[in-house]
């Protein structure tokens, strides 16, 4: 028993600590990006608001469960040492700057082989379908403005500074209603309210952390793209990827990897961008996209590896 108590403790310190690192470039990356101007810890505040909120209402309307659902094919499982080794090496890839999915990578210890492929098949449609969106919307939005040239009017700042916080807000909770299963997953799927409340205090440490790091080493992918640090196209951003998850969210409770629906998103938004500015080539986006999906695809493998050792090697052997 002290022993499981062990691994949990460690195996969800390391999972809070690589969601927050990790997935924060997602939703509060363009938000970091696009607010320079503003103390960190203002951001952060902010933050952290809304992950309390977010976690308070999904534990009221779930009885107690905070996933919204999302473990509902993944039962509680009894702790052991190689449930704590997925968020360990996720951890060490984030150190790394390196953009994997946490959904697979964590849940992929506790999945079995049947789930883990409908989270892959949800999360590979979900690139699509955000390449496909971004791409559209994005060209739409070239033919009105120029989100590299063209400058807000001075009138026109204040309102899309509200309208990005607004986004953000939304984004964070529509995200955080995915993700969240990521963590809670070494934990009951009913929890006390000490615990609730010991879970918003960490996870709050955390985000200030993060915001205080400027987002870490994950922070680039933001940065390397077209625009993320301009308020209005972080808001459009921030938007339009909020919308397509709050689907996902709402089509069923398999968990998906909200990294690669955000990847895709930012692949058709630059390849859009490069069809209409005849001045960004498309050879300047596909080595962008290119490095991108190459380190999912690093990180996919690592999750199947994990699955397949954990149902194949290490379970028949009774380790």
């Amino acid at each position: 028993m002290e022993l499981t108590l062990i691994y949990t403790v460690i195996g969800f310190g390391l999972a809070a600590y690589s969601v927050i690192a990790n997935d924060s470039v997602q939703t509060l990356g363009t938000f970091i990006a696009s607010n320079q101007r503003f103390k960190w810890y203002w951001l952060a505040t902010a933050g952290s608001a809304v992950l309390a909120f977010t976690l308070i209402y999904g534990w009221t309307i779930n009885d107690g469960d905070i996933t919204f659902g999302r473990l509902n094919k993944i039962p509680y499982q009894t702790i052991q040492w190689y449930h704590a080794c997925a968020p360990l090496i996720l951890v060490l890839l984030t150190r790394g700057g390196i953009p994997v999915s946490t959904t697979f990578l964590v849940l992929s210890a506790f999945a079995s082989t049947v789930v883990l492929e409908k989270v892959l098949m949800k999360s590979v449609i979900g690139y699509g379908l955000a390449a496909m969106i971004a791409y559209m919307v994005w060209i739409g939005v070239s033919y009105f403005i120029n989100e590299k040239f063209d400058k807000v009017q001075d009138k026109h700042r204040k309102p899309w500074v509200i309208a990005q916080w607004c986004t953000t807000g939304f984004l964070w909770y529509t995200w955080l209603s995915h993700d969240i299963a990521n963590i809670a997953v070494f934990l009951p799927r009913e929890l006390p309210v000490n615990l609730l409340i010991a879970i918003i205090v960490l996870l709050s440490v955390l985000l200030f952390y993060i915001f205080w790091d400027r987002g870490g080493r994950i922070q680039r992918v933001v940065y390397s793209k077209t625009g993320t640090r301009y308020t209005r196209s972080a808001t459009i951003i921030d938007f339009v990827y909020a919308v397509i998850l709050l689907y996902f969210k709402q089509y069923n409770d398999i968990p998906m990897s909200t990294t690669w629906v955000f990847v895709g998103l930012l692949c058709g938004r630059e390849l859009a961008i490069s069809t209409m500015n005849k001045d960004y080539k498309l050879r300047y986006v596909f080595p962008l996209i290119g490095k991108d999906f190459l380190k999912m695809i690093f990180g996919l493998t690592v999750s199947v590896g994990i699955v397949l050792s954990i149902h194949y090697v290490l379970i028949p052997n009774g380790f």
